[in-house]
């Protein structure tokens, strides 16, 4: 038994040296995070503020016209938008191609001076105010996941902007400002590891979140079993003697330095446990974490592929009369139950903060963005739908396209409910929750306002949205949209957890510093050798 307790004592010893640091970053950054947590981006809030109006008078060609224009055989995603202050289609999300709306040019790639004016429209700064830095082949710290090249750009104002402008496109990859890059270097990118060696090497990062995750769960083991092993249970037992007081403090066997790491250990060691044990599965390492749910085709409640055609051209007259002379920044062609409609939008309001909640959201929830100043009009009549779309219609489309599974409940939410939700109410309501009993019990979530499946939930999903989110960041609803209870309770944990492991590391800086003095000195006295050794022998 001896021998075990100082196997464990020894295993958290030294494995609480090596990753003590690795341990406090957490907990600090764990902190900032709560407050500025994810990397710089443009959002699709920014993007669209950001948009100049669209000109309808200047438009020529038809979507469909602008299509034989590209040579696409698939449109995918195909929206209105101004670039260069000229109307323009583009076809695709991530490698769109870009048709302009008054000639039919295709662009090729942008010159130097476009990406620059792109740049400047976008900042809203004169352009020569914004002075190129260089074209990057690679990518840097922000622009990990982006297309590559990219012009990067300077922008001579007080928020030290940098812009990074996709030639191809003419989109903005990527925006930061001094204050978005700093915030990120000291929360998301030290508590995630996202340094550009590591994350250009995913298998290595990954490797390494996980295996450091899991060690800072065994690490946190270790001290909960030695908070146990270690206490004194004689001190509890009274005696007769009354100067042999039973007291807790003289059932813990430490004193100092030593006494306030057992002490804070034993209090924080669970939320330790839990939070470094949910990190890890927000790393998904095991199959259950990644088990597929409900399969829907995505054109399930489109009913189709996008057809081009019904989008004939319209005066601006026309345009200004359905939208209330409201400008257009971007029109989206789409089709919504057979029908084909356009999506006009004005404006929105800057949501960035419910991105920074999910930087790690265990299920996608697409489309799922509350959109300000939205217009949905009918192709065919040219008029502004108004209200949802009809709840029975939604679930029976949703339910053919699963013949094998069965509706067990539908129910349109007029709040968020455990699993679909958001603090600062980014995703839109009312949705359309549909559950099926198939093997994996999905729930199948739908934004009845735009015909769209917004996420398909399985019960593993479910589980790891309490694991992961629950234990990490105590998402649960009593206490996480309750401020400020939240912020006090968790970063009286965080600093709980850092004070233990900082501690720790102390006396584990200590340890070594007196293993290296001892060795030393044992090396120095070996080598100066025993004063007998120098005398010679008698005969």
């Amino acid at each position: 038994m001896k021998l075990l307790r100082r196997a464990v004592i020894l295993s958290h010893r030294y494995l609480g040296i090596v990753l003590s640091l690795l341990v406090i970053m957490w907990f600090a950054t764990g902190i900032t995070m709560m407050y500025w947590g994810g990397m710089p981006r443009v959002t699709p809030e920014l993007r669209l503020e950001r948009l100049d109006p669209v000109d309808f008078a200047r438009v020529r060609l038809t979507p469909a016209e602008a299509l034989a224009r590209a040579e696409l055989d698939t449109p995918g995603r195909v929206t209105l938008v101004t670039l260069l202050d000229r109307p323009a289609y583009r076809f695709g999300s991530r490698d769109s191609t870009v048709v302009f709306a008054d000639t039919g040019d295709v662009l090729d790639e942008l010159s130097l001076e476009q990406a620059q004016d792109v740049a400047a429209s976008f900042t809203r700064m004169p352009a020569s105010q914004v002075h190129h830095v260089g074209t990057l082949y690679e990518v840097d710290q922000w622009t990990l996941q982006s297309r590559l090249p990219l012009q990067k750009f300077r922008v001579d104002d007080e928020a030290g902007t940098e812009v990074y402008v996709q030639p191809s496109t003419g989109d903005v990859a990527m925006l930061t400002t001094r204050s978005s890059r700093g915030w990120a270097w000291v929360s998301t990118i030290p508590h995630w590891m996202y340094f550009t060696a590591l994350r250009t090497n995913q298998p290595l990062w990954y490797r390494l979140v996980v295996w450091t995750s899991a060690l800072a769960c065994v690490l946190a083991v270790l001290g909960l079993v030695l908070g146990v092993t270690q206490l004194r249970p004689r001190a509890f037992r009274l005696k007769a003697d009354a100067t042999n007081r039973s007291r807790l403090s003289t059932a813990i066997p430490y004193a100092g330095a030593m006494r306030w790491h057992y002490i804070s250990g034993v209090v924080f060691g669970v939320f330790t446990l839990t939070f470094a044990f949910s990190g890890l599965v927000s790393m998904e390492p095991w199959e259950w974490t990644n088990a597929p749910g409900l399969e829907l085709p995505r054109n399930v409640l489109t009913g189709g592929p996008l057809d081009l055609s019904p989008f004939t051209a319209h005066p601006p007259a026309e345009w200004d009369q359905v939208l209330g002379n409201r400008p257009a920044k971007e029109v989206e062609f789409a089709r919504m139950l057979d029908q084909p409609y356009y999506v006009v939008r004005s404006s929105a309001v800057e949501r960035d903060e419910g991105d920074r909640e999910r930087l790690h959201q265990p299920y996608p929830i697409r489309h799922a963005r509350i959109e300000d100043n939205r217009v949905l009009i009918a192709a065919d009549t040219f008029t502004a739908r108004r209200g949802l779309f009809d709840q029975a219609t939604l679930v029976e489309r949703v339910r053919a396209a699963a013949p094998g599974a069965r509706v067990v409940e539908s129910e349109l939410l007029s709040e968020y409910d455990a699993y679909y939700y958001s603090r600062v109410g980014q995703v839109p309501l009312p949705a359309v929750r549909i559950k099926f009993d198939d093997p994996a019990e999905t729930w199948v979530y739908v934004d009845p306002s735009l015909s769209q499946v917004v996420t398909a939930i399985n019960r593993w999903g479910r589980v790891e949205r309490w694991v992961y989110h629950g234990l990490h960041s105590l998402d649960f609803p009593y206490l996480y949209n309750s401020r400020p209870s939240w912020d006090i309770v968790m970063i009286v944990l965080c600093l709980g957890g850092l004070t233990s492991s900082g501690i720790g590391f102390v006396l584990g800086l200590r340890r070594m510093r007196g293993s290296v003095a001892r060795t030393l000195r044992v090396r120095e006295a070996s080598l100066k050798g025993s004063p007998h050794e120098s005398q010679p022998t008698a005969r």
